[in-house]
């Protein structure tokens, strides 16, 4: 999983603040090695996070491709507005700032890649040489970046095995690329449907269950990284969309990965 590993602050409208431990490529890697698939994070941290090696949350990840280097890690303070929906997201790359240039030299180290496309990340750059290699991998974008790294990905996305995007970011995909060329899109929204297409049409659609929602970041990584591993186990699309929905839906029910006091 290559993308970040970050320091997060969540805010919402009734002054809940959850100060917590994220990051893109946490999230899907903890969610993957949790349904059963072998997971590596990829990413760059600072010292301030280098304490996430002997976490027991997170035993079981392996954790040697995240480097740690001086300074302070990549923090992102995400502002919701009412129904969990994100109203605003101020961010500090920090360490990330080279998470590009890492992800290029841990390229060829594994057997299948998913890339995390959010910024500071080069996604031209990574996907281009995953494509090239012809090395089996997925990705997906955050709303906040997707316009801009759609356009990048796009010449590449025809490879990848699944594009993970909500609703709006199905959006800008389908106008820069056509779904029917591309192996399978799941497209969440938030609350509602989960779909999943294969090259544009529609194969299964799933309503995760109603649920009372304490914390909703990184729910939709949980859902990639779910969906990723059912298939990997072996599992048919609709039992695959269903557990990666089950897992998104549980992930929500309290907060994430705490660091209030480290």
């Amino acid at each position: 999983m290559l993308g970040n590993i970050s320091r997060d602050l969540a805010i919402y409208p009734d002054g809940r603040r959850f100060e917590l431990l994220g990051g893109a490529a946490l999230h899907v890697a903890r969610a993957a090695f949790r349904a059963g698939l072998a997971a590596a994070p990829v990413s760059v941290i600072g010292a301030d996070l280098g304490w996430i090696r002997g976490d027991p949350r997170l035993a079981g990840l392996d954790l040697t491709s995240v480097k740690v280097v001086p300074g302070p890690s990549c923090a992102f303070t995400l502002t919701y507005a009412g129904a969990g929906k994100l109203a605003s997201i101020d961010c500090s790359f920090g360490a990330a700032e080279s998470l590009t240039s890492h992800c290029l030299t841990a390229i060829g180290r594994h057997g299948q890649y998913h890339v995390c496309c959010r910024r500071p990340l080069l996604a031209g750059a990574v996907l281009g040489r995953l494509a090239r290699a012809g090395l089996m991998f997925s990705t997906d974008f955050h709303l906040a970046s997707a316009t801009e790294m759609i356009s990048a990905a796009a010449p590449f996305l025809p490879h990848a095995r699944v594009v993970f995007v909500n609703a709006a970011e199905f959006t800008t995909l389908a106008a820069l690329t056509d779904p029917a060329c591309l192996a399978a899109v799941v497209i969440s929204d938030g609350p509602g449907e989960v779909t999943l297409l294969r090259h544009g049409d529609a194969i299964v659609t799933i309503r995760p269950p109603q649920t009372s929602a304490a914390e909703v970041t990184g729910a939709g990584d949980i859902l990639a990284g779910a969906f990723l591993a059912s298939v990997a186990r072996g599992l048919s699309d609709d039992d695959a969309l269903r557990a990666a929905v089950t897992a998104a839906a549980r992930s929500i029910r309290g907060p994430g990965l705490a660091i209030t006091g480290r």
